[in-house]
Parts: C-alpha cells; sequence; structure tokens
C-alpha cells in the first residue's frame, strides 16, 4: 500500500484545537460578535462547539447538509436534510456559520442563502478550518488553505457500522 500522507493535509486532535482557537481568535480581531453559531453537520459541529467555546456564545444550532457521499464523491449539489430549525429564530441575529471545509463552496452558499432568505438574519458570515483555492464561496474567516484531500481526526477512520446500501 502506497504511503498517501504526502498528498494529504493531516489534521490531529491538538492541531484541531489550536486552529479552532485561532479561528475564532480571526473572528474577535475582525469585531464581529455572532448571537448564533451555526455548525455544518457533521464536519462543522466539532469546530463549531470549539469556536462556540472560544467566542462564549452559548447559543448554537445546527443544519444537516449532505453532500460527499464518499471519499471525493459528491451529490451534483449539496442538499439540506430535513431540520428541526424554525428560521424564523434567525430573525434580527448575527450568525456565524462554521464548517471543517469550504471545498467546492456550495454548501456554504446553500446555508448562507437559509439564513439570508429564510431568517431575516442581521448579519451571517462564515469560518472554515480549510478552504480550497478552487471554491465558489469565499469564508470570512479561514485557518488554512489547502488543495490537498483533508484527514479530519473525527473521520480519518471511517465508520464502525455502515448505513448505506
Amino acid at each position: 500500500m502506497a504511503d498517501t500522507s504526502a498528498e494529504r493535509e493531516i489534521l490531529t486532535w491538538e492541531l484541531n484545537g489550536t486552529a479552532c482557537r485561532e479561528l475564532a481568535q480571526q473572528v474577535v480581531d475582525d469585531g464581529f460578535v455572532p448571537d448564533i453559531i451555526l455548525g455544518i453537520a457533521r464536519g462543522g459541529l466539532i469546530p463549531a462547539g470549539a469556536i462556540a467555546y472560544a467566542l462564549d456564545c452559548k447559543l448554537m444550532i445546527s443544519l444537516n447538509v449532505e453532500f460527499y457521499t464518499g471519499v471525493g464523491e459528491t451529490l451534483a449539489e449539496p442538499v439540506l436534510l430535513p431540520s428541526l430549525l424554525e428560521s424564523s429564530g434567525l430573525t434580527g441575529q448575527r450568525v456565524l456559520i462554521v464548517d471543517d471545509v469550504a471545498d467546492t463552496g456550495k454548501t456554504l452558499k446553500l446555508v448562507e442563502e437559509f439564513c439570508e432568505h429564510q431568517g431575516r438574519v442581521a448579519e451571517v458570515r462564515s469560518a472554515v478550518l480549510y478552504k480550497k483555492p478552487h471554491t465558489i464561496t469565499v469564508p470570512d474567516y479561514c485557518w488554512r488553505t489547502t488543495d490537498r484531500w483533508i484527514n479530519f481526526p473525527w473521520s480519518v477512520q471511517g465508520p464502525i457500522v455502515s448505513r448505506r446500501g
């Protein structure tokens, strides 16, 4: 089996902690004070929680978006999965959307449009750990830019069981 580590960006649990703190510091340095942290499930939930703690923001919500179906495999367009979130709760709020990566940027675009059009928010900004150079939606805050596949500590091992097919 060939060593593919040189072809991948490796994020460890410890480096994730550093990344989230530094990303939160960017938000603070910019003067943005979110009322709500919105984590995009599933990859954005762990960084969203860490950033919420760093920003002392207690109101967190999540949206489930399906886009990746496997390594390097995606649906044609991201799909917003059924949610318990009532968009009226976003009215007048400053929202920080958090995700693990802005790859194509389609997921961020979908969630930003959901917030802006459904919730009539006061302001929406986005933060990601990683941004790909080709993303169509450039996040407001980004820890690193890479064109490599990223091994996140929460998903690198894959599921213990499979719920597909």
